[in-house]
Protein backbone atom coordinates (compact mmCIF):
# COMPACT_ATOMS: atom_id res chain seq x y z
CA UNK A 1 0.00 0.00 0.00
CA UNK A 2 0.96 3.35 -0.96
CA UNK A 3 -0.18 6.56 1.28
CA UNK A 4 -0.22 10.21 -0.13
CA UNK A 5 -2.22 13.28 -0.39
CA UNK A 6 -4.77 13.72 -2.52
CA UNK A 7 -4.53 16.63 -5.27
CA UNK A 8 -8.17 17.17 -4.83
CA UNK A 9 -8.12 18.43 -8.90
CA UNK A 10 -11.51 17.65 -10.49
CA UNK A 11 -11.91 14.32 -12.77
CA UNK A 12 -12.28 10.64 -12.75
CA UNK A 13 -11.90 9.10 -9.55
CA UNK A 14 -10.27 6.45 -10.50
CA UNK A 15 -7.50 8.18 -11.27
CA UNK A 16 -4.05 8.30 -9.48
CA UNK A 17 -4.89 12.28 -8.07
CA UNK A 18 -1.19 12.77 -7.04
CA UNK A 19 0.50 15.88 -7.03
CA UNK A 20 3.62 16.23 -8.71
CA UNK A 21 5.67 16.03 -7.12
CA UNK A 22 4.16 13.46 -4.50
CA UNK A 23 3.53 14.34 -1.33
CA UNK A 24 4.06 10.95 0.51
CA UNK A 25 2.18 10.33 4.03
CA UNK A 26 4.19 8.44 6.85
CA UNK A 27 2.98 5.97 8.84
CA UNK A 28 3.21 8.24 11.60
CA UNK A 29 0.37 9.86 9.69
CA UNK A 30 -1.38 7.03 9.57
CA UNK A 31 -1.02 5.68 13.18
CA UNK A 32 -2.15 9.13 14.62
CA UNK A 33 -5.32 8.35 12.50
CA UNK A 34 -5.50 4.88 13.72
CA UNK A 35 -5.67 3.47 10.24
CA UNK A 36 -3.79 -0.01 9.91
CA UNK A 37 -2.54 -1.98 7.23
CA UNK A 38 -0.58 -5.02 6.43
CA UNK A 39 0.98 -6.34 3.45
CA UNK A 40 1.01 -10.32 3.35
CA UNK A 41 1.78 -12.59 0.08
CA UNK A 42 -0.66 -12.23 -1.85
CA UNK A 43 -0.49 -16.15 -2.98
CA UNK A 44 0.11 -17.61 0.60
CA UNK A 45 -1.94 -15.18 3.13
CA UNK A 46 -4.04 -17.82 5.00
CA UNK A 47 -2.46 -18.60 7.50
CA UNK A 48 -0.84 -14.86 8.36
CA UNK A 49 -4.25 -13.56 7.73
CA UNK A 50 -6.10 -15.76 10.23
CA UNK A 51 -3.75 -14.86 12.88
CA UNK A 52 -4.34 -11.34 12.06
CA UNK A 53 -7.99 -11.75 12.14
CA UNK A 54 -7.49 -13.60 15.53
CA UNK A 55 -5.67 -10.47 17.45
CA UNK A 56 -7.59 -7.95 15.90
CA UNK A 57 -11.17 -9.70 16.50
CA UNK A 58 -12.55 -10.59 13.22
CA UNK A 59 -14.63 -13.48 13.82
CA UNK A 60 -16.74 -13.38 10.34
CA UNK A 61 -15.71 -12.65 6.10
CA UNK A 62 -17.34 -12.65 2.89
CA UNK A 63 -15.61 -11.81 -0.39
CA UNK A 64 -16.84 -8.43 -2.51
CA UNK A 65 -16.18 -8.21 -5.68
CA UNK A 66 -16.41 -4.85 -7.43
CA UNK A 67 -16.38 -5.27 -11.45
CA UNK A 68 -18.68 -4.08 -14.63
CA UNK A 69 -18.55 -7.75 -15.22
CA UNK A 70 -20.13 -8.72 -11.82
CA UNK A 71 -22.25 -5.22 -11.12
CA UNK A 72 -23.53 -4.83 -14.50
CA UNK A 73 -25.55 -1.59 -15.08
CA UNK A 74 -25.43 -0.79 -11.51
CA UNK A 75 -21.73 -0.79 -11.48
CA UNK A 76 -21.20 3.26 -12.46
CA UNK A 77 -23.76 3.80 -9.48
CA UNK A 78 -22.02 1.79 -7.15
CA UNK A 79 -18.82 2.93 -7.10
CA UNK A 80 -19.98 6.91 -7.08
CA UNK A 81 -21.82 6.19 -4.14
CA UNK A 82 -18.85 4.44 -2.41
CA UNK A 83 -17.11 7.46 -3.47
CA UNK A 84 -19.46 9.95 -1.52
CA UNK A 85 -17.72 10.73 1.61
CA UNK A 86 -18.81 8.85 4.51
CA UNK A 87 -18.48 6.58 7.99
CA UNK A 88 -19.66 3.20 9.42
CA UNK A 89 -20.42 1.89 13.07
CA UNK A 90 -17.70 -0.64 12.33
CA UNK A 91 -14.69 -1.05 10.89
CA UNK A 92 -13.74 -1.28 7.37
CA UNK A 93 -11.26 -4.09 6.89
CA UNK A 94 -10.40 -5.20 3.70
CA UNK A 95 -7.68 -7.88 2.53
CA UNK A 96 -7.47 -7.48 -1.96
CA UNK A 97 -7.12 -10.64 -3.44
CA UNK A 98 -6.87 -9.14 -6.77
CA UNK A 99 -7.46 -5.82 -8.86
CA UNK A 100 -6.38 -2.57 -7.37
CA UNK A 101 -7.69 0.97 -6.56
CA UNK A 102 -8.43 3.89 -3.67
CA UNK A 103 -9.35 4.30 0.15
CA UNK A 104 -9.17 7.75 0.56
CA UNK A 105 -9.16 9.10 4.18
CA UNK A 106 -9.92 12.77 5.80
CA UNK A 107 -6.94 13.87 7.45
CA UNK A 108 -8.68 15.60 10.88
CA UNK A 109 -5.99 17.94 11.77
CA UNK A 110 -5.62 19.68 7.75
CA UNK A 111 -9.42 18.30 6.29
CA UNK A 112 -7.10 17.24 3.58
CA UNK A 113 -7.51 13.56 1.59
CA UNK A 114 -5.46 10.74 2.15
CA UNK A 115 -5.29 8.48 -0.43
CA UNK A 116 -4.22 4.95 0.16
CA UNK A 117 -3.50 3.13 -3.28
CA UNK A 118 -3.74 -0.58 -2.65
CA UNK A 119 -3.44 -3.92 -4.66
CA UNK A 120 -3.42 -7.82 -3.96
CA UNK A 121 -1.99 -8.42 -0.81
CA UNK A 122 -2.84 -5.35 1.04
CA UNK A 123 -5.09 -5.41 4.01
CA UNK A 124 -6.80 -2.41 5.28
CA UNK A 125 -8.92 -1.16 8.52
CA UNK A 126 -10.40 2.24 8.56
CA UNK A 127 -11.57 2.86 12.22
CA UNK A 128 -15.26 3.53 12.97
CA UNK A 129 -16.06 7.00 12.44
CA UNK A 130 -13.49 8.09 10.40
CA UNK A 131 -14.22 10.13 7.10
CA UNK A 132 -13.27 7.68 4.16
CA UNK A 133 -14.50 6.92 0.84
CA UNK A 134 -13.71 4.20 -2.16
CA UNK A 135 -13.34 3.69 -5.42
CA UNK A 136 -11.24 0.80 -7.70
CA UNK A 137 -9.02 2.49 -9.94
CA UNK A 138 -9.07 2.60 -13.88
CA UNK A 139 -8.88 -1.24 -14.25
CA UNK A 140 -12.00 -1.47 -12.81
CA UNK A 141 -11.86 -4.68 -10.76
CA UNK A 142 -11.16 -5.11 -6.93
CA UNK A 143 -12.22 -8.69 -5.35
CA UNK A 144 -11.82 -8.59 -1.69
CA UNK A 145 -11.90 -10.25 1.75
CA UNK A 146 -14.39 -7.69 3.90
CA UNK A 147 -13.72 -9.10 7.49
CA UNK A 148 -16.13 -8.09 10.58
CA UNK A 149 -16.14 -8.40 14.17
CA UNK A 150 -19.17 -9.16 14.14
CA UNK A 151 -22.15 -10.59 11.37
CA UNK A 152 -21.48 -9.10 7.91
CA UNK A 153 -22.73 -5.84 7.29
CA UNK A 154 -22.72 -2.43 6.10
CA UNK A 155 -24.26 0.84 7.34
CA UNK A 156 -23.04 3.60 5.32
CA UNK A 157 -23.11 6.92 7.02
CA UNK A 158 -22.88 9.74 4.24
CA UNK A 159 -21.48 13.12 5.37
CA UNK A 160 -23.90 15.88 7.16
CA UNK A 161 -24.10 17.71 10.36
CA UNK A 162 -25.72 14.73 11.69
CA UNK A 163 -22.42 12.07 10.86
CA UNK A 164 -20.28 14.82 12.46
CA UNK A 165 -22.41 14.36 15.80
CA UNK A 166 -22.84 10.63 15.46
CA UNK A 167 -21.91 9.21 18.17
CA UNK A 168 -19.01 6.85 16.30
CA UNK A 169 -17.54 10.17 14.86
CA UNK A 170 -17.21 11.83 18.10
CA UNK A 171 -15.35 8.66 19.64
CA UNK A 172 -13.35 8.51 16.79
CA UNK A 173 -11.68 12.36 17.27
CA UNK A 174 -12.04 11.66 21.02
CA UNK A 175 -9.64 8.41 20.15
CA UNK A 176 -6.88 10.09 17.75
CA UNK A 177 -3.59 11.97 18.23
CA UNK A 178 -3.80 14.13 15.04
Amino acid sequence: MRAYYFDDLPGDQRLAHDFVPSRPVSKEVLDALNVKSWSLPADAYEAELDAIAKEQGYTNRDVMTVSKDALGSAYDGKIKSMFDEHIHDEEEARFILSGSGFYDIRETSSDQWIRLAFGPGDLISLPIGSYHRFTPDEDNNIEALRLFRDEPKWNRFVRSKETDANPHRIAYLKGISA
